[in-house]
């Protein structure tokens, strides 16, 4: 005998998926994990931390995420938006204490990310030693572009990584400069937290972050993985 349907007393979150390349299937996320301060030449640009220290890791709500090509509007309690250009590492296998020699194992794919930052929130909470939440995980604040597979693309250890604002070059790196690279970065999460399939990490950026204001138009490269576009629009009401 069949069961029937459980009855939710609120409807049913949407399901966050992003469109994967070459194919009709769509990669659901579950989490999305941030590191911070991976690229030795932001470190300096922010003037914070020591360039030795192990990786640690944040969190955005998954509905954060925006499509490219989309317009997010310049949101509230901020008078300092910025842009930070992100290699996305998609997460196909879970897993818990993953040693680094077998961390590519896990990895799905790889897409392109920007992490949108209030950065005088986050300054402000991290003066105060308040969580990052206000400055990192507000709505939309997680554009990311499709996501290539990895048995397509190859594992992205290197390459060049680059954000424009209006045609205008800001940030430019390589893949290679991360202090912790890609199967590191999955086993140092491991430690604390069980992967799960659908899991996303944004990598971390390279030196040249900066203020957009409605009007201006991101668009994100990665080798490889092609480009994202976002314009930021009217401040939210």
């Amino acid at each position: 005998m069949t069961s029937p349907a459980p009855a939710y007393a609120v409807p049913q979150p949407e399901v966050i998926a992003l469109p994967v390349t070459g194919s009709a299937s769509l990669f659901p996320v579950r989490r999305i994990y941030c590191v911070g301060r991976n690229y030795v030449e932001h470190i300096r640009e922010m003037k914070e931390g020591d360039e030795r220290d192990p990786p640690f890791f944040f969190q955005k709500p998954r509905d954060a995420i925006v499509m490219s090509g989309a317009t997010i509007p310049y949101p509230v309690g901020t008078a300092d938006f910025q842009h930070e250009i992100e290699l996305v590492i998609a997460i196909g296998k879970g897993g818990r204490a993953i040693r680094g020699a077998h961390a590519l194992d896990h990895v799905y794919g790889y897409a392109i990310g920007i992490d949108l930052t209030r950065r005088d929130r986050q300054v402000d909470m991290r003066k105060r030693m308040l969580p990052w939440e206000a400055g990192k995980a507000f709505d939309r604040s997680a554009p990311c572009g499709p996501v290539h597979l990895a048995a397509l693309v190859g594992h992205r250890l290197d390459g060049a990584i680059t954000l424009s604002v209006n045609g205008r070059e800001r940030q430019r790196g390589d893949l290679s400069q991360m202090i912790w690279n890609v199967p590191e970065i999955v086993a140092k999460l491991s430690e604390d937290y069980t992967i799960e399939a659908g899991d996303i990490i944004m990598t971390g950026t390279p030196a040249g972050v900066g203020p957009v204001v409605p009007g201006d138009e991101m668009t994100g490269a990665i080798d490889g993985l092609g480009k994202i576009s976002i314009v930021i629009g009217k401040g939210e009401a």
